[in-house]
C-alpha cells in the first residue's frame, strides 16, 4: 500500500534536515522582489541524478500558506493519484507518499528517492528560500514536477517557480464551476493521446496573467466560447495543460483539477496518469514541439541582380523533389524596372516570362531552369486592366527521379486572341535534365487545355497535387469579376465582351460543362494523354437534361480561386483553400460578405460558389431584365443554374459545407436563420464559430497536412506532434490565419469545424523582415517546411521575394532512452 508520509497525512513528515543544508550556488541570481535575499548557505544538497529509480515513487506535496482545514480537493487529489499508482499495467505502477511538511525539500537523501513531485497546494509562500532551493536542486538533477490547479498560485514572488509552473493565474479568474469544452490538440503525449479531441467537463477555469503559448508546450486548451471566462479572458488561445523540459528536469502543469469531482472522472485521471508517466520517467514525451525558440527560419535565396530574375520570379508556387531540391515558379511579372504592356492593340499585350527556378540543397545555389512565354506580365489598375494569368502551378511526376517529368499549369501568350480577348489555359508535361537543372522546352506534351476569358481578371487558381493512386488534381480559378454585383455573388449575367460574360460565375464555377472554377482530377498516362478515374463528380456522359452538359474531369465544382491545394497521400483527402469575392460586410439583401474558404474534401462534390458559401449560407439570385433587383435565395441543398450563360445542367449537385471560412468581421461568421433556413445576415446578430481567425484584406493560402517520418533520420524535420495537422494560411499576415488545425476525420468531409487550432505566426515568422506575404508552403523530404514569400509589390519580384526554410532544432523526446526509470521497450 502506498505511504502517506511516515504515517497518517495529518501528522505530515517528521522533521528532516534544516534549511542550512542548501548551497549558496542554488540561490544565485536576482532576489525575488517581495522577499529578502537569503544569506549565503554553507553546504550543498546532493540530489541523486536522476532522482528516483526503477522502484518508482511519487511525492505529493499539499502544504499551504493558509491556516485552516485541509481542502477536500487535496484529499480527492491524493486519493486519485494513489489509485493511479496502483492501477494499470505493472510496468506503469508506482508508490505514492504525501506530506504537507516542506522540510522534505531540504533532505537530499529523502528527496532523491522520488521520481516526481506533485504540487497539490494552495496559494502563497509554501516554501522557505532554502526549501525552494532544494526543489530547484531536485529539478536540476533531472527530477519531475506536476502542478495541479492552485499550484500556479504558490510561491508568488519566485521567478523560478513561475517558470516551473509556466504561468500565473489572473486575479480576476472566474471562481464558479462551469462546464466547458477542452480542445485536446496533442494526440501523442501520454497525458492526452487517449482523451477525446473535444473533452466536455466541469471545472474552475483559470485565466492567465500572461499567455504561456510558445514558451511551453501546450497539450490542451479550453474553448472560451463554451463558458463565461470573465474580464481577464485569454481569447481563443487559452492553454489549460502544458509541459516543458525545465532547468534539467520535466515539468507538467494542468489548470484543471479545481473540483473534488474532477478526480472521479476517468478521463481526468487518465490525464494525470500520462503526466506522471512522463515526469516519473516511465515514458517519453515531446514537450518541445510548439516552443517557438526551437524553430529556425532561414532565407535560402538572395535578392535578384538588378533588372534580372536570376534568383526568383514573381513567386507563385513551389514543389520539393525527393532529393531535396526545391522547384519554384514565377507567374510572369518581371523586375519592376521592366515595361508592362496593357494596350490591347499591341501584340505584346501582357507578354511575360513564367520562370522555373531550382534551389539545390547541396550547393545552396539557384539555377534558372527555364522560361515560358506567358500571358501574365500585365498588372495594376482595376479588374478590366490587370491580369492574374501566367505560370500558375507546378508539380513533379511521381516517378520524377526516373523520368524527370515536370507538370506546369500556364497560359501561353501565343494562344491569346486579342480580338475576342480569350486565351487558352493548359497543363503540360516537360522534362527536366536533372544533371543541369535545365528544362527542355521542346519536350512539351499538352495534357489538357481549355478556354478562359481574359477581358477581366482575376482569380486564376493554379495549384496541382497528386494522390497515392497517381491521379493529378488541377485547381482552376473563376476569373469572373464580382465588381458588377457589389462584391457579392458574382452572378450578374449582363456584362460581356463580344458575347462572353465576364461577371457571371454561373457561366464558369457554377457550370457543370465548364472547367473553370473547379478542381479537376485526371490520371496522366506515359504517352502524354490522360484517363478519367472513377469517382469524379461527373462521368461526362450523363444523359440528364438532354446529355452533353457535363465534363468528366470535374472532381469539385463551386470554388472561386483555389490557388493552393494539397493531398494527404496517407488518406487521399484533398485539402483546398480559395479566395472569395469583395463585399466588405454581409447584406440582408444579397447575402454573406466575402468569405475566404478552406475545405477538407473526402469525395467529389459541389462546394457552393456562386450560390452558397461558408456553412451553406446562400446568396440572392438576380436575373434579367434588371440584375440590380433581387429574386429568391439560392437553395443550397438543391441549387439551380438558371443563368442565360449556362450551357451545363440546370439542376446541380447539393452543396457540401466547408470547414473554415472567414470575413473581415471574423472567423466562421454565422447568423440566425428563418423558417426556410436563410440567414438574417444582420451583422449585429452574427456569431463567430472560429474565433482564432479573421480577415480584412484576405487571400486564403492552403498548405499541406504534415506527415512525420519516424525512419527519416532528418535532424531538421518538424516533430511528430504536427503529424496529421493541416496547415492553413493567408497571403497576408496581420489578423489573417497562419495556423495548424486538427480535424475530426468523422466530420470533416461534411463541413465539420476544426476541433483545435494552433498559431504558427511565431514559428513561420510574420512581419516585413519575415514571411509577410505567404505564397506557397510545402514540407520537403527532410521534414522541413519550405515557404515562398511573394515580396512587397504586386505583379513583380522585389528584394523581399524569397524562398525560405523553417527547420526544427528542439531535439527528440525526453527523457533520453537511457534515463527511463524501467528501461526502454
Amino acid at each position: 500500500m502506498p505511504l502517506r508520509g511516515l504515517s497518517a497525512r495529518s501528522r505530515g513528515w517528521a522533521a528532516f534536515a534544516t534549511a542550512g543544508l542548501v548551497a549558496a550556488g542554488l540561490l544565485a541570481g536576482p532576489a525575488a522582489s517581495a522577499r529578502p535575499a537569503p544569506e549565503p548557505l554553507l553546504t550543498t544538497m546532493s540530489i541523486k541524478s536522476p532522482p528516483g529509480g526503477a522502484n518508482v515513487r511519487v511525492l505529493v506535496f499539499y502544504g499551504s500558506a493558509a491556516a485552516g482545514d485541509e481542502s477536500p480537493v487535496v484529499n480527492a487529489g491524493i486519493s486519485a493519484i494513489e489509485r493511479i499508482g496502483l492501477s494499470g499495467p505493472a510496468k506503469e505502477r508506482f508508490r505514492v507518499e504525501a506530506t504537507d511538511n516542506a522540510n522534505v525539500f531540504t533532505n537530499d537523501k529523502k528527496l532523491s528517492r522520488f521520481n516526481a513531485v506533485v504540487f497539490l497546494t494552495g496559494g502563497g509562500d509554501v516554501l522557505t528560500p532554502a526549501q525552494e532551493a532544494g526543489l530547484e536542486a531536485y529539478m536540476e538533477a533531472g527530477g519531475g514536477f506536476v502542478g495541479i490547479h492552485d499550484a500556479a498560485r504558490a510561491e508568488p514572488y519566485s521567478d523560478w517557480f513561475t517558470g516551473l509552473v509556466g504561468a500565473r493565474p489572473a486575479a480576476s479568474s472566474p471562481t464558479k464551476v462551469q462546464r466547458a469544452v477542452v480542445e485536446v490538440g496533442d494526440r501523442r503525449h501520454p497525458a492526452t493521446k487517449d482523451l477525446p479531441m473535444e473533452w466536455k467537463r466541469p471545472d474552475e477555469w483559470l485565466n492567465w496573467q500572461k499567455n504561456p503559448s510558445g514558451e511551453v508546450h501546450t497539450v490542451a486548451r479550453v474553448r472560451e466560447s463554451t463558458y463565461a471566462p470573465g474580464e481577464s479572458a485569454n481569447g481563443w488561445d487559452h492553454p489549460v495543460s502544458w509541459c516543458r523540459d525545465y532547468d534539467g528536469g520535466r515539468s507538467f502543469y494542468t489548470g484543471m483539477g479545481g473540483t473534488v469531482s474532477s478526480y472521479d472522472e476517468t478521463d481526468f485521471r487518465a490525464h494525470l496518469r500520462g503526466a506522471l508517466m512522463w515526469t516519473t520517467r516511465l515514458a517519453q514525451a515531446d514537450c518541445k514541439a510548439t516552443i517557438t525558440g526551437n524553430y529556425k527560419a532561414e532565407r535560402l535565396t538572395k535578392p535578384n541582380q538588378p533588372g534580372h530574375n536570376d534568383q526568383i520570379g514573381e513567386p507563385h508556387g513551389l514543389v520539393t523533389a525527393p532529393d531535396g531540391r526545391v522547384l519554384y515558379i514565377g507567374r510572369g511579372g518581371a523586375d519592376a524596372s521592366q515595361p508592362v504592356v496593357t494596350d490591347w492593340n499591341d501584340p505584346d499585350i501582357g507578354k511575360g516570362k513564367g520562370e522555373i527556378h531550382v534551389w539545390d540543397p547541396k550547393t545552396k545555389e539557384v539555377t534558372l531552369a527555364g522560361e515560358l512565354t506567358v500571358f501574365g506580365n500585365k498588372g495594376g489598375g482595376d479588374e478590366l486592366t490587370k491580369v492574374e494569368e501566367g505560370l500558375l502551378g507546378i508539380e513533379l511526376d511521381p516517378e520524377f527521379e526516373e523520368n524527370g517529368w515536370v507538370y506546369l499549369h500556364y497560359t501561353p501568350h501565343s494562344e491569346i486572341n486579342r480580338e475576342t480577348r480569350m486565351a487558352e489555359r493548359r497543363v503540360s508535361r516537360f522534362t527536366l535534365d536533372r544533371a543541369t537543372d535545365k528544362l527542355d522546352l521542346g519536350s512539351e506534351k499538352v495534357l489538357l487545355k481549355w478556354p478562359v476569358q481574359i477581358h477581366s481578371c482575376c482569380h486564376a487558381g493554379g495549384g496541382m497535387a497528386w494522390d497515392s493512386k497517381g491521379n493529378l488534381y488541377i485547381a482552376t480559378g473563376d476569373n469572373n469579376s464580382s465588381g458588377f454585383s457589389g462584391g457579392y455573388s458574382g452572378n450578374n449575367p449582363e456584362p460581356n465582351f463580344k458575347g462572353v460574360s465576364f461577371a457571371d460565375a454561373r457561366r464558369t464555377a457554377g457550370n457543370t460543362n465548364n472547367l473553370n472554377g473547379k478542381i479537376l482530377r485526371i490520371h496522366p498516362e506515359p504517352d502524354g494523354t490522360y484517363t478519367l478515374p472513377e469517382g469524379n463528380l461527373f462521368t461526362g456522359k450523363e444523359t440528364a437534361e438532354g446529355g452533353g452538359k457535363t465534363r468528366g474531369e470535374i472532381y469539385v465544382m463551386g470554388v472561386r480561386n483555389p490557388a493552393r491545394i494539397s493531398v494527404d497521400k496517407k488518406t487521399d483527402v484533398l485539402y483546398a483553400g480559395w479566395v472569395g469575392p469583395d463585399a466588405g460586410a454581409p447584406s440582408p439583401t444579397w447575402g454573406p460578405a466575402k468569405y475566404d474558404t478552406f475545405a477538407a474534401i473526402t469525395e467529389a462534390g459541389n462546394h457552393g460558389w456562386p450560390y452558397c458559401m461558408g456553412n451553406k449560407q446562400p446568396y440572392r439570385d438576380r436575373n434579367l431584365p434588371d440584375p440590380s433587383k433581387p429574386l429568391g435565395w439560392y437553395d443550397c441543398d438543391a441549387p439551380k443554374n438558371e443563368s442565360p450563360n449556362n450551357d451545363g445542367l440546370v439542376n446541380l449537385p447539393p452543396v457540401t459545407g466547408n470547414n473554415i471560412w472567414y470575413s473581415p468581421q471574423g472567423g466562421g461568421p454565422d447568423f440566425p436563420r428563418d423558417e426556410n433556413g436563410v440567414p438574417s445576415y444582420e451583422q449585429d446578430e452574427a456569431t463567430y464559430k472560429l474565433p482564432w481567425l479573421k480577415g480584412g484584406g484576405q487571400a486564403a493560402m492552403n498548405g499541406p497536412v504534415y506527415r512525420y517520418d519516424a525512419d527519416g533520420g532528418s535532424e531538421v524535420a518538424w516533430p511528430a506532434y504536427w503529424d496529421g495537422k493541416w496547415f492553413v494560411g493567408d497571403f497576408y499576415d496581420a489578423d489573417q490565419p497562419r495556423n495548424a488545425v486538427l480535424m475530426d476525420p468523422e466530420t470533416m468531409g461534411d463541413g465539420g469545424l476544426p476541433v483545435h487550432s494552433e498559431s504558427l505566426k511565431k514559428i513561420v515568422p510574420v512581419g516585413n523582415d519575415g514571411i509577410k506575404n505567404l505564397m506557397g508552403w510545402k514540407f520537403g523530404p527532410d521534414g522541413a517546411l519550405y515557404v515562398l514569400d511573394y515580396g512587397r509589390g504586386f505583379f513583380t519580384s522585389d528584394s523581399k521575394s524569397a524562398l525560405w526554410r523553417v527547420t526544427y532544432e528542439g531535439g527528440g523526446p525526453t527523457p533520453a532512452a537511457g534515463q527511463l526509470a524501467r528501461g526502454s521497450e
